[in-house]
């Protein structure tokens, strides 16, 4: 969201800062400029990087220095030109299997330029803005092809740490692994050993003295403890050579089949992309998690991190280094390290680059043996029994399990590709899964559609609907989101025969109270898939229209004639809620048939109420039964989905992190406009969304109780005052009559005052929408309104201390109804400008 910043207006020299639109401002100068936030992250992630960047490369079996390389610069180039600020990038766990392949198959010159042209590939793709394609990806895809490489890294570390050399392949080193375990180098098993109680024992070190150890990073502990006891015992061990950084192998022309180079290519591009973008996002996560420093750092830019990538392995390839991508780990130290900024990161790499000249005699002390047990727990890890429940719950399992199988026994390719083609079959699996059913209850035939309606699924549902014999009554209940074209015509057709023999068919859908057919009419289908209303029982449904649109079929007295003889509902016209309808009025919906006539789905027949009074609602009136349908509705569909989630916030209690400031108007629903859901949003909600000042004599504190309670109770992030097009309230305003009574809505509407006296001033700017000025004064009014709720809520002691404290922000927005757009507001020199917020705009 852009922000609104506390700014005072009683200053005529004050400067205006301006920012990117659609981004939140930074508040501290542009600059870069280092904190001790940063500067401590930097050095936690320093510690970490370097043991696992070494063993990356011992796994590899690339040179131990093409791990530094690899290092130094995924934190200095993804650093700098990254769209993820707190992302850490270098040499990834997930890419070791593919790497040690290829340098098993071309030598490690070709391998690096192999890493050049992945590079370059990932630029293309960054420049063709298509980032966002690499997250449609099944998860289950994804995680099972990290378990798969995390497999094969256990398995061949296990040969290392057991003091033995391992194969390239995972069949050859199960193969031999009986026979390692029957020459087991005692030295070496000691040293893993340790090295794996000190990594796993570390995080887990209680009390107060156990917090203040933990903050020394876990794999540097478990390096420096088996290195020292390794020196102390004298144990003889193979251990890190780096050798002179003047013979160090730098990227040669690539050598080898072209198909097989062209495929290489492929698998680097598709392993560093996936992996860096889908961790961008879980940075994002953890940093919305932290609400020290979700106002303060930029959601991630997915094509600009894979430009950044892209980068990153074109230097590292050209200078020797191994494959760069988003690591997990780094990343999600440095978060939680505190990292305000891509200082950290960058600053991270440099270090590497100190440590890689001045620390060559220390890092050549370190037994291999420990840096891969190192990587060997790094590659455990990779098989998450957290990943495995969650595609258990989406039954996704076997997806899941035919890519690990394949990414184990054939390749990270092959076992990717593997993965989308089960995934494919079992999306068809899904979607041809559809169960009809038949069975006859007291003279009417029931046929019950469970799943979604295609032409595959056309043969059974005719076999099914000709069990119905000629003239009987019969109820269709379609329980689905989707129908093809064939399989409405294969209804239609049974539907218009059965009618034409003197039966009946009553088409209903899943949704509580909605009748989608007609007993005694025509076929209540649309022909795009969907299913609409049939003579005067039914409705295009949306869940977000519950009071005007789910109360399509109203039982009442009688048959079924006089029963959707008497299905109405209320006409309501789409304007504010102070909006007074007519009252002599009715709508009724109409039957299949041609548009805009009488018996049209759309078309309306005006027909006079009953004498009695139309607003005093009775047991056979829609108004009298919508409250209890939609709560019906409720328990029926959405309870079951959200049940979990209720719970956990029951347990938890309510954590929001914006208090949301709107109107009361019936149209804006603040969930839908927000994306939010159960435990995102703090809402108060009154006429004209107004905000009084301090110390009026108003008799009335709640939306200074509320404000309170959001700013020092909840400790909310953010607070959003929103105004919306063609509110009641403005127009109120506008037409006020210094000499009519003082009613509770005029007194309450005095705090809107300012606002117009605020517009009428023309010593301030105008506030305005993106690309246009105000349609009317109406919508001006609303516009500055907002601006001047801001002024007022700045005012509050609870809101002035938080953002002296750098703790809170400010939101202003603007909801165009007619054109379901939303606006954020900015500031720019112009004036107050509402920046048109697209789906362009989100980035992660």
């Amino acid at each position: 969201m852009s922000a609104c910043t506390p700014t005072r207006h009683d200053d005529p020299h004050r400067k205006e800062h301006s920012h990117e639109p659609h981004s939140p401002p930074s508040p501290r100068p542009r600059g870069p400029r280092l904190t001790g936030a940063d500067v401590s992250a930097s050095i936690a992630v320093f510690l970490i990087a370097l043991p696992l960047s070494l063993g990356i490369a011992l796994a590899t079996g690339a040179p131990l220095q093409a791990g530094l390389v690899a290092a130094a610069v995924g934190g200095v180039v993804v650093g700098r030109l990254g769209g993820a600020p707190l992302q850490v990038s270098g040499p990834a766990a997930g890419l070791t299997v593919v790497t040690a392949e290829l340098i098993q198959r071309y030598g490690w010159r070709t391998t690096c330029a192999i890493t050049v042209l992945a590079g370059l590939a990932q630029l293309g793709l960054g420049l063709l803005r298509v980032a966002r394609t690499a997250l449609a990806v099944s998860p289950a895809i994804v995680h099972g092809m990290l378990a798969g490489i995390g497999v094969t890294i256990a398995v061949a570390q296990l040969h290392i740490v057991l003091g033995g050399t391992p194969h390239s392949s995972v069949l050859l080193n199960l193969r031999d692994l009986p026979a390692q375990l029957a020459r087991v180098q005692t030295a070496a098993l000691s040293v893993s050993a340790l090295t794996l109680c000190l990594l796993l024992a570390w995080p887990r070190l209680p009390g107060r003295a156990g917090r203040l150890l933990r903050v020394v990073p876990a794999p540097l502990v478990a390096v420096t403890g088996a290195t020292t006891s390794a020196a102390l015992l004298g144990f003889g061990l193979p251990k890190v050579d780096l050798p002179s950084w003047s013979s160090h192998a730098l990227a040669g022309l690539p050598e080898g089949p072209t198909l097989g180079l062209i495929a290489a290519v492929l698998t680097i591009t598709l392993v560093c992309s996936v992996q860096s973008l889908l961790g961008a996002v879980a940075v994002d996560k953890m940093v919305a998690a932290r609400p020290a420093l979700s106002g303060r750092v930029r959601r991630a830019d997915l094509d600009r991190e894979l430009l950044g990538q892209g980068a990153a392995n074109v230097v590292s390839g050209t200078l020797g280094g191994l494959p760069v991508a988003g690591v997990a780990v780094r990343s999600t130290a440095n978060v939680n390290a505190g990292a305000v900024s891509r200082n950290s990161t960058m600053l991270h790499g440099v270090l590497v680059v100190i440590a890689a000249l001045l620390m060559v005699p220390i890092l050549e002390l370190i037994p291999l043996a420990s840096l891969a047990a190192l990587v060997m727990a790094v590659g455990i890890q990779m098989v998450s029994l957290h990943h495995i429940r969650t595609v258990t719950r989406h039954r996704e399992v076997l997806v899941y399990a035919v890519t690990t199988v394949g990414v184990v026994f054939l390749g990270v390719l092959e076992g990717v590709a593997l993965g989308i083609g089960m995934a494919v079959a079992v999306a068809l699996h899904r979607l041809t899964r559809t169960r009809i059913t038949h069975h006859e209850k007291e003279g009417v035939h029931h046929v019950h559609v469970r799943g979604q309606l295609t032409f595959l699924a056309v043969p059974r549902l005719s076999r099914t609907l000709h069990l119905v014999p000629q003239g009987a009554h019969a109820v269709v209940e379609l329980d689905g989101s989707f129908m093809d074209h064939a399989a409405y015509e294969s209804l239609q057709d049974w539907q218009s025969t059965q009618t034409a023999h003197g039966g009946t068919v009553e088409l209903v859908g899943r949704r509580t109270g909605v009748r989608i057919g007609e007993p005694t009419g025509p076929a209540g289908l649309h022909p795009d898939g969907g299913t609409t209303a049939s003579d005067s029982s039914g409705c295009r449904c949306h869940p977000w229209t519950p009071w005007r649109n789910h109360q399509c079929a109203i039982p009442e007295s009688g048959g079924p004639a006089q029963r959707n003889d008497a299905e109405t509902t209320t006409a309501r016209a789409p304007e504010d809620t102070e909006h007074t309808e007519p009252s002599g009025l009715t709508t009724k919906l109409g039957a299949l048939g041609a548009p805009g006539t009488p018996g049209t789905p759309g078309a309306t027949v005006e027909a006079p109420a009953p004498p009695s009074s139309p607003r005093t609602p009775d047991a056979t009136t829609p108004t009298a039964n919508q409250l209890a349908r939609g709560i019906s509705a409720f328990q029926r569909n959405t309870a079951p989905l959200v049940r979990s989630e209720l719970a956990r916030l029951a347990r938890e209690g309510q954590q929001p992190s914006q208090l949301f400031l709107t109107c009361a108007d019936s149209r804006l629903v603040t969930s839908m406009i927000t994306s939010s859901g159960p435990g995102d949003l703090f809402v108060v909600r009154n006429v004209g969304n107004l905000v009084p000042p301090p110390g009026e004599e108003s008799g009335d504190d709640s939306v200074a109780a509320a404000i309170e309670y959001a700013v020092d109770v909840l400790r909310v992030r953010s607070i959003t005052v929103c105004g919306h097009s063609g509110c009641g309230a403005m127009q109120a305003l506008l037409a006020a009559d210094q000499d009519t009574a003082q009613t509770p809505l005029r007194r309450w509407l005095r705090y809107g005052g300012p606002s117009v006296a605020r517009m009428a001033d023309g010593s301030r700017p105008a506030a305005r929408l993106a690309g246009r000025a105000a349609a009317d004064t109406v919508e001006q009014l609303c516009l500055t309104n907002v601006i001047q709720q801001l002024e007022h809520l700045r005012a509050h002691d609870s809101v002035s201390h938080a953002l002296r404290a750098g703790e809170l922000e400010l939101h202003g927005m603007y909801f165009h109804v007619g054109e379901a757009q939303a606006y954020l507001l900015s500031e720019v020199h112009e004036g107050e400008v509402f920046d048109h917020v697209g789906v362009a705009d989100l980035t992660a």
